[in-house]
């Protein structure tokens, strides 16, 4: 293992200033369910991840015809907010609901975030990925991935 593998996706805590550290960006739908889930760095905005999202959200199945490729509108708090993202989404034909930065908040908007972080309630209760642990950032991803797959089962089970 080379020195710097070992410091991927690390950088330095916006809580704790000694240490490293990483955080989660996630996607869902309206009813939770995940759609992408990325680790960067812990002092990574996060409007740098906004279109990274956007193109990792699989295609739409279960319709008869083409399925849809992509979703027709996001939502964002104001963490995500600028006007590169905002012209960016456009031209892909999304609409972008997302608190601009200085503004009041969107009314409704919190009842929506409620359900983005109820998701990462339930993939930090993994207790391996609250922490990161591992060394290595795709044995990080797949524990991830394998959380992701275990909500979403869980998720259609109860339906």
């Amino acid at each position: 293992m080379s020195p710097t593998s070992a410091r991927e996706a690390t950088g330095p805590s916006p809580v704790d200033r000694g240490k490293t550290g990483s955080k989660h960006h996630l996607i869902c739908d309206g009813n939770g369910t995940l759609f992408t889930v990325i680790t960067t760095a812990a002092n990574v905005n996060d409007v740098t991840q906004t279109m990274a999202f956007v193109d990792g959200i699989p295609p739409v199945a279960g319709k008869l015809g083409r399925p849809p490729s992509r979703s027709e509108v996001v939502l964002g708090d104001k963490g995500y907010d600028s006007k590169t993202n905002r012209r960016e989404l456009r031209r892909r034909r999304i609409l972008p609901v997302i608190s601009r930065e200085g503004a009041p908040s969107i009314q409704g908007l919190g009842k929506l975030r409620c359900v983005v972080e109820q998701t990462f309630s339930l993939l930090h209760h993994f207790k391996r990925l609250p922490v990161r642990w591992e060394r290595r950032l795709n044995l990080h991803d797949a524990f991830v991935a394998l959380a992701c797959g275990l909500i979403c089962c869980r998720r259609l089970k109860n339906r």
